[in-house]
């Protein structure tokens, strides 16, 4: 009997969309995954805890990162550097664990040509409006970004071929949306040729 590698899954989508709701979720269901940390130097927001919704780091120390080669993918987004450590993702992938990693679509991008043999799936807005009411009701935002990132959501959904599988993701609707993730991930363990994670 062949066992089954562990996965890469990367969850991306515009800002505002869910994915840390989605992922907050999936912990809270007990969905057993390795859930990578990513490191960014934004500032933290109110109720957000250092190594657990991001690493939270200093320009000088994220740029020791880079000059260390210690990122998988990293980009700069809204004027903040965010990155995805490559010590998170090599550990889950050692523990034989199916690696779960959120990064923005420039992100996404990044790591397909690193890493095409991935899981890359998109989370979608089920629509404009919803996306303006999300990102207004976090009020972490100015009128100015707010805008920026409601454009920048648009030229996102665009990239959508570059993704594997696409989740709407509706309010209310979180459970289904973790369901429809262990859907992927079911039917990706039953591929004829699995998929090979080798960082």
């Amino acid at each position: 009997m062949r066992a089954h590698k562990p996965l890469l899954i990367v969850l991306s989508g515009p800002s505002g969309v869910g994915k840390d709701a989605v992922l907050a979720t999936m912990k809270e269901l007990g969905r057993s995954f390795h859930y990578v940390v990513t490191a960014t130097t934004r500032p933290r927001r109110t109720r957000e805890k250092n190594g657990v919704h991001y690493h939270f780091l200093s320009p000088e120390e994220f740029q020791q990162m880079i000059d260390g080669g210690q990122l998988l993918e990293w980009a700069s987004v809204y004027g903040n550097y965010y990155g995805v450590p490559k010590d998170e993702v090599a550990r889950g992938l050692a523990k034989g664990m199916d690696v779960i990693v959120k990064v923005d679509v420039q992100g996404a991008a990044n790591i397909k040509k690193l890493l095409p043999q991935a899981v890359f799936i998109f989370l979608l807005p089920p629509s404009m409006d919803e996306l303006e009411r999300r990102l207004r009701q976090r009020s972490s935002e100015t009128v100015t970004v707010l805008a920026l990132r409601l454009m920048k959501a648009k030229e996102e959904i665009e990239s959508l071929p570059l993704f594997d599988y696409v989740i709407t993701s509706r309010q209310g609707e979180l459970e289904s949306v973790v369901g429809q993730i262990g859907a992927i991930v079911a039917a990706e363990k039953c591929r004829v040729r699995p998929r090979v994670i080798e960082l």
